[in-house]
């Protein structure tokens, strides 16, 4: 299924790490939440913040992390380095709109070592890499203009203006609202673009030639591959496949693709073509023909850290593709 429940391992964000909290957080979870300049800017968090609340938080957070509800981290430093507890990262999901919720905090001692937008960075691109959403949202408060830059930095776009419920501040406040999706927070597509040998004709895009294949398996259900954090497109799924080099055919870049990707071998005899897309993206046009397979040698494996899920034809709807995959998705299922 598309909205499964990924399994959660730390995140390392290259100074710190993103971990799920433990008990033995609360006492200094409490001791830097327990700050009025921490506390005025978040929503839910009273102040005085009681000590027995950082208790029942922390083990709160655990049932909704393994429930898929939320993912409540905390920042830290590294196991090596002492593991100490420099604040908390997390998402709520709303999984009827398809978006998350991104929210934290950094304790006030500190502040002034970019921690907030490592993190909090490194979460959005896991999410959107690996849960089932398409755009996050997150506020702050219109004079807190800290929070607001820490946003901007990591991508996200401000949509308007609202107002929320402030527990540390007794009532509804003004809030900045932001949004941010693939495009904003992960790589650009356009950066999947090979400097073209020639300039394009007047007004026209350098030409982006994939190869993809439709693998289908003994029960007729089709492979995909989900795009892996770092890569433009990240947590959409795709026909796995890839570009082709300068002097190769589409059937030898797929066979070149499908082993490096997922380790199985295919003979340019089991490609049959069926069908090809063209996209036009901001800064190229994508042309993809689409080749289908039944037949390879090897056990399929994800070689590229990708997450992989064979699908019912009539299933493949479900899952969210790049623009470029989906108007082949009616003419496999039909022909399926």
């Amino acid at each position: 299924m598309p909205d499964s429940i990924p399994p959660f391992a730390p995140l390392p964000t290259g100074r710190f790490l993103l971990r799920p909290l433990r008990a033995e957080d609360a006492a200094e979870l409490h001791r830097l939440v327990n700050d009025w300049e921490v506390a005025k800017t978040l929503a839910r968090v009273p102040f005085p913040y009681p000590r027995d609340l950082a208790d029942e938080w922390i083990g709160s957070t655990a049932e909704r992390l393994a429930e898929g509800e939320a993912y409540h981290l905390a920042i830290a430093r590294s196991e090596e380095e002492g593991g100490a507890l420099l604040g908390c990262v997390g998402l709520t999901l709303d999984r009827a709109a398809r978006s998350a919720e991104l929210g934290y905090w950094v304790g006030r001692r500190h502040w002034g070592q970019g921690i907030a937008p490592e993190a909090a960075g490194r979460l959005a691109r896991w999410a959107l890499a690996n849960l089932a959403i398409d755009r996050l949202t997150a506020s702050a408060l219109t004079d807190n203009a800290r929070s607001a830059a820490v946003l901007r930095r990591i991508g996200f776009r401000p949509v308007g203006e609202g107002e929320r419920d402030f527990l540390s501040r007794g009532g509804a406040m003004p809030v900045l609202l932001f949004e941010a999706g693939r495009g904003d927070i992960a790589p650009s597509a356009t950066a999947a673009a090979p400097a073209p040998a020639e300039p394009p004709v007047e007004g026209g895009k350098p030409i982006l030639l994939v190869a993809a294949v439709g693998l289908i398996d003994p029960d007729n259900r089709v492979l995909l591959a989900r795009r892996p954090e770092g890569k433009p497109l990240a947590g959409l799924w795709e026909f796995p496949g890839g570009k082709v080099r300068p002097g190769e055919t589409p059937e030898r870049a797929l066979i070149r693709e499908l082993k490096e990707e997922l380790g199985i071998d295919v003979t340019e005899a089991c490609l049959a073509p069926f069908a090809f897309a063209s996209h036009g993206y901001e800064s190229f046009h994508l042309l993809m023909p689409l080749f289908l397979c039944r037949r390879w040698q090897g056990a399929v494996t994800a070689l590229e850290g990708q997450a992989l899920a064979w699908v019912r034809p009539q299933r493949l709807a479900d899952y969210a593709m790049p623009p470029a995959d989906v108007p082949l998705v009616a003419l496999l299922r039909d022909f399926l």
